[in-house]
């Protein structure tokens, strides 16, 4: 009998997890403990790629890097697909609403800032008592992660209204990561990606407070664990190119 392949087993894995998903809807534990397993031992090779592959190294005309798409699998209740990131290009700041999704950095080094939405009522800092979106239409947010990541490490997973939901990537090597989102985009079904750009804590005044007085509400220590997230037009062009690896069975 032919050895299943690691992108076949993440397929089967998360064929079965999503099958009853939809927005909104985090499949329990033991299902998202099982699709982080099966992504968790996945290597560059395993999709069909190599450190020397061209879409590593995509350069608009004015020498800026390009990303690069490859769609394994798309569903109305999951995709899979892998973007490659030339050295310093980014995936900006986005969201991924009502959506649960799972990353694996299969390749290089990668620095990811993550943001949560602070809802009304937290506790925790005294500014969490403000209103939480400014007149200007900045909401703030919490920072999830502030880190670089290298390649082999665990997968990470964020959910709709938490872990991290609105994130950007910027490669500090040539990288590539494989994604899981459980469902996928939808502009028809109101799950369309926006794009945010993120401005410091002090950038805007709370409950009509100066910025400076508004920051003496925070802690100083904690003053860069908090920003301001305001939409912005999309920018980000990605290529899409064909994925190549192991064929993937889907009627089985």
């Amino acid at each position: 009998m032919p050895t299943t392949s690691p992108v076949q087993r993440l397929f089967d894995t998360c064929k079965e997890v999503f099958a009853a998903g939809g927005a909104g809807i985090v499949p329990p534990p033991e299902d998202v403990e099982r699709v982080k397993a099966a992504l968790d031992g996945m290597q560059l090779d395993d999709v069909g790629l190599r450190p020397d592959t061209p879409y590593f190294h995509i350069m608009a005309a004015e020498r800026s890097p390009i990303v690069a798409r490859l769609r394994l699998h798309e569903c109305d209740k999951f995709s899979i697909v892998i973007f490659c990131l030339p050295a310093s290009s980014v995936i900006p700041l986005h969201n991924h609403p009502g959506m649960t999704v799972f990353s694996k950095l299969l390749y290089g080094t990668m620095h990811i800032k993550s943001y949560d939405w602070m809802a009304d009522g937290a506790s925790g800092t005294a500014v969490l008592s403000n209103p939480q979106i400014h007149p200007s239409g900045a909401r703030l947010a919490k920072v999830k992660v502030n880190s670089e990541f290298t390649a082999p490490c665990e997968t990470s997973i964020l959910y709709p209204a938490n872990g991290g939901n609105m994130h950007c990537f910027t490669a500090v090597t040539a990288c590539a990561v494989l994604d899981v989102l459980g469902p996928p985009y939808s502009d028809s079904e109101g799950r369309h990606c926006t794009y945010y750009r993120d401005f410091p804590f002090t950038s805007f005044s709370v409950d009509g407070a100066s910025s400076s007085s508004s920051s003496s509400s925070v802690p100083e220590e904690e003053r860069e664990g908090y920003a301001w997230l305001q939409e912005k037009p999309e920018d980000f062009t990605v290529v899409r190119v064909p994925y190549e690896g192991p064929r993937i069975r889907t009627d089985n």
